[in-house]
């Protein structure tokens, strides 16, 4: 575990030398954050106020379940066409800076804008996907949740370059797909996984978060006053949500550059990536065998 967590942070380093070249990119994962935010509130206020959370039983009758099933649909194709089109955004500026390029927030928006079409071809795919291993995990608890998460890491991994394969080579969802699954199959062999794990990083890094409210809180009970954990409470928010915005736009960038090393790895090979690029050896090693 200390290996990858290692390796993982070595990754990081690199996305963030590009990172600080270019901080504008951070736009975009606020951006996509928000409007995710905004479009749960949207979905969330009226399946409350229906009191219509619960999947439906066996038993419910086919309204309900199409009712239900269709509106979760909706969301999914919602929350997934915003998290696409900003990577989409982010991505394109990171390949263009990666290549020796200069982006600016304005390019990146033009190719999302450009790609809009690509874009939601993906997305009601990926919904669809999604709403099957939704289906399968509320039809059997135990299995369905085996069987769903073991499809979902698959899906994972065989779409995780088909978002750099929709802004370089402009391919429709399918296409892309296959592309994606056949780049790192090449690349990394029939079997594999994500060689990284920056989400345990980004948990190791908020702890002092946590650990700033546990003690705002021990703080407010020995002064009897709830002003030590509001306080302790709005700088974690801040810290975390700094935090996230960072975290994504690294793997944004790193998604990027494992692209570049798959589908074109004279580019990375030749230092077109610049004095501060992906060392060959951390791409090589961006999968592992299961």
């Amino acid at each position: 575990m200390f290996e990858k967590i290692s390796y993982t942070w070595s990754l990081m380093r690199a996305s963030w030398d590009v990172l600080k070249r270019d901080k504008g990119l951070l736009i975009f994962p606020l951006l996509s954050g928000i409007s995710c935010l905004l479009i749960m509130a949207s979905f969330a206020v009226p399946i409350y106020q229906a009191k219509a959370w619960h999947p439906p039983g066996r038993d419910a009758q086919p309204v309900q379940q199409v009712m239900y099933y269709g509106a979760l649909f909706c969301f999914y194709f919602a929350n997934y066409f915003v998290v696409t089109f900003f990577n989409t955004a982010i991505i394109a500026c990171a390949i263009n800076r990666l290549q020796g390029g200069e982006p600016t927030v304005g390019y990146g928006f033009s190719v999302a804008m450009s790609r809009i079409h690509l874009i939601l071809g993906w997305t009601l795919l990926s919904a669809t996907v999604g709403l099957a291993l939704r289906i399968i995990e509320d039809r059997s608890e135990r299995v369905g949740a085996i069987v769903a998460g073991l499809f979902g890491m698959a899906w994972t991994v065989m779409s995780y370059l088909v978002v750099p394969i929709l802004v370089v080579e402009q391919k429709g969802p399918f296409a892309a797909l296959k592309e994606s699954s056949v780049l790192l199959k090449r690349t990394w062999g029939e079997r594999l996984v994500g060689n990284s794990s920056f989400g345990l990083i980004f948990f190791l890094l908020l702890l002092p978060a946590i650990a700033l409210v546990v003690a705002g809180g021990a703080l407010a009970g020995n002064m009897h006053s709830a002003a030590p954990i509001v306080l302790c409470i709005a700088i974690a928010v801040i810290y975390g949500t700094l935090l996230m915005l960072v975290n994504s736009a690294l793997q944004a960038i790193f998604q990027a550059a494992v692209y570049l090393h798959a589908a074109h790895p004279a580019t990375v090979r030749d230092g077109a990536t610049g004095p501060r690029g992906f060392p060959v050896e951390l791409l090589s090693n961006a999968m592992a065998a299961k």
